[in-house]
C-alpha cells in the first residue's frame, strides 16, 4: 500500500511539473527532442530518489538541480558530441512573439559553454538568486557572478545590433 502511496504522489508530482521542466531542459540545450530525453532522464532519477526527493522542502529546486546536472554530465560526455544537432525550432510557437528575436536569443544561448547557459538559465529564467543558483550549480556564488557576468557580456556581443553599410559611411 505504501509503494502505491509513494508513486501516486510521484506521479501527480511529475505530471504537475513536467512542461516546466521541458522548457528548462530546452533553454539549458536547445533542442526540444533533447529536452525531452534530459527530462525523461531526469524523471528517472527523481522516481529512484523519491524517497529523499518527497522529503525536500524545495522539490521543484530538488528537480531542477537533478536537471542541471544531468545536462552538465552529458556535456562532458563524448557520446553528445557526436550526435547532430538539428536547428528545429520551438513547438507550439505563440502568435505574438518576435520570431526573429526569440531565435536570434536562442542561437546566442545556444552559443554558450554548458555552465554559462546553465547558468543564465537559472539566474534569468528560473529567477533564482545567486546562492540559489550557486547551491543548484555546486559552486560558489562567486562563480555564479563571473560566469553570469561572461555570458551577459557574450550575448550582448552576440545580440547588439550590427551597423549597416550605410550608417558606417559619414
Amino acid at each position: 500500500m505504501a509503494k502505491q502511496t509513494r508513486d501516486e504522489e510521484f506521479t501527480v508530482y511529475v505530471a504537475s511539473r513536467s512542461g516546466w521542466l521541458r522548457k528548462v531542459a530546452y533553454l539549458l540545450c536547445g533542442d526540444w527532442h533533447r529536452a525531452d530525453d534530459l527530462v525523461q532522464e531526469t524523471i528517472t532519477k527523481l522516481y529512484v530518489n523519491w524517497a529523499r526527493a518527497s522529503r525536500m522542502e524545495n522539490r521543484d529546486g530538488y528537480a531542477r538541480r537533478v536537471l542541471v546536472n544531468t545536462f552538465l554530465a552529458e556535456q562532458r560526455s563524448p557520446w553528445w558530441r557526436r550526435t547532430l544537432r538539428s536547428e528545429a525550432g520551438p513547438e507550439g510557437v505563440a502568435g505574438d512573439v518576435d520570431l526573429d528575436a526569440s531565435l536570434d536569443l536562442r542561437r546566442a544561448l545556444a552559443a554558450l559553454p554548458p555552465r554559462q547557459r546553465a547558468t543564465v538559465v537559472l539566474r534569468y529564467y528560473c529567477d533564482l538568486s545567486i546562492e540559489q543558483a550557486a547551491e543548484t550549480l555546486g559552486c560558489s556564488s562567486g562563480n555564479v557572478k563571473s560566469q553570469s557576468s561572461r555570458a551577459l557580456e557574450a550575448l550582448r556581443g552576440t545580440l547588439a545590433p550590427r551597423p549597416t553599410a550605410a550608417e558606417r559611411t559619414p
